[in-house]
Parts: C-alpha cells; structure tokens; sequence
C-alpha cells in the first residue's frame, strides 16, 4: 500500500493511518514528494511512478498496490494510473482511495487567482491553509488544480482504468457548524457550472463533494453520524481528514476487503 500526501503537505500526516496498518501488519510504504517544490503534476507522478518501482525492488513485492492518497495526492496518483501509465498498464494497482480528492478541480485554485475575490481569501486562509506570503500565480500545483487547467483535461480524456477500484471519501458539513472550518465559518467556496461562485456546507472547507465526485467511484461521505461535528468538527475540516479516526477506519476495511461495499457511488 502507498500513501500519497497532498500539496504543501508532508508524510507525517499519515502518522495515525500507519500506526493502525502497523496493528494490522498491512505494510506500507509513504510516499514523499514535499521536496519537490514547483513540480508539476506530473513531476509528481513520474516520480511516484519511480518510487513504487524502487520499492518492489527493495522489497521483492510482486503482488498488486493500494494507493491511499490525500487531496492533490489523489490528481497526481490518478495521473500516474491513467495517463503515464495508462496505455501500458505496467503498474499493477488494485484500489485508488481519495480523501477529500479535486477530481474536478478546485474553485479555491481558480478563487486565489481572481484579482477581485483572491486577496480577501488568501487572507482569510493565511496561516491555516497557505502562508502568509503565499503567491498563487507562482504555484505550478495551484495554477493546474484550477478546473479549466490543461492537465485536468488531460487526465478527463485518458479516463479512469476498469482494472482498477476508486473509492472517494469525503467529508460535509452536516450541521452546519463553523467550527468545522473557522476560517470560512464552516462553508466551502464551490464555483457553478455558470461560473458564479458560492459557499455551501457541502465539504470540508477546501473541497467540496461536487469537486470530489469520479462517476462511477465509490462514495463515503462522512461523518456518518452527523452528533460527531458537536464532539470534534474540526477533525472533519480537509486539513484533518489523514488523522480523522473514522476516515481511518474506512481506509483500513477497504485495504483488508478490496469487496467491501461503499456508501454509494458517484454519478
């Protein structure tokens, strides 16, 4: 199994994830690509691609993978199975697992590069999701999550690979409670189909469930029980969603049984 941390972001956040597969004697191997500061796309997934080969090397593992991936790790991942490997099947991959994944893009990458909403929203996020200094239009990741990017399309036109499972997990704002993402007062920005942009409680404050939705894919949403987001709703935001005990839980039924069922499905 293969963990793949999302953008500015670092493996430690599957620091709980690991601790449960290492209970369980599921073996893992975590993927880092934080070092890869302005990599593309990409950069990122023929180097995940690299990574897997040289650790079925080390390893001697033969057998099919996991891939278990947070926010971008899942565009970069997807990428790597359905467009630089996509004709050749070479890697043998049994699941995608995407938490809170921009499978369609992300309205937030397209709201920091608006001269009109962009300032007031990277000051809103600053020091909770982006630096302070933080500068869109010099990200490469940013600039290709935004859902008109070239890349996207790119991944749209390869399609998603019928040997392979997609599962997506996401988390929504059920009760509707600002703690969940304070920053936003527990809303999520989502851009319409008209272009008009929105807030709605239907995400985890970065992404949204229209964002997250693959046709076709397994769906969980949680929480399941909406009483969690009085007890911990910041837990559920996306920045927490790698620790997040019910996501973990999830994440490991589907490792040991591939057959269990989700939710739903995406449409």
């Amino acid at each position: 199994m293969v963990l793949v941390h999302g953008w500015n972001s670092y493996p430690g956040v599957w620091s709980k994830l690991v601790a449960r597969l290492e209970e369980k004697s599921i073996p893992a191997w975590n993927f880092d690509h934080s070092t890869l500061r302005g990599a593309s796309v990409t950069d990122i997934a023929i180097s995940l691609q690299i990574y897997i080969r040289e650790m079925r090397k080390k390893t001697g593992w033969d057998k099919n993978i996991d891939l278990v991936c947070h926010s971008m790790g899942t565009f970069a991942a997807r990428y790597f199975v359905e467009v630089v490997d996509g004709k050749n099947r070479g890697e043998k991959v049994r699941q995608v697992i995407g938490i809170g994944p921009p499978n369609n893009g992300s309205a937030l990458a397209e709201l920091f590069n608006s001269p009109i909403n962009g300032p007031e929203i990277l000051e809103s996020l600053a020091g909770q999701f982006v630096s302070r200094s933080f500068n869109p239009s010099g990200d490469t990741i940013v600039q290709e999550c935004r859902p008109g990017s070239r890349i996207l399309k790119r991944l749209r036109k390869a399609g998603m690979r019928p040997d392979i499972l997609y599962r997506v997990i996401i988390a929504t704002n059920k009760k509707g409670n600002p703690a969940l993402f304070p920053p936003l007062q527990g809303k999520t920005w989502e851009m319409s189909a008209d272009g008009t942009w929105k807030t709605t409680y239907d995400g985890d404050g970065i992404i949204t469930r229209a964002e997250a939705n693959l046709p076709g894919a397994g769906m969980d949403i949680v929480p399941v029980d909406a009483a969690s987001l009085e007890l911990r709703p910041y837990d559920y935001c996306h920045i927490r969603l790698p620790r997040n005990a019910e996501v973990i839980d999830r994440i490991v039924e589907y490792l040991i049984d591939p057959e269990t069922q989700p939710q739903g499905f995406c449409e």
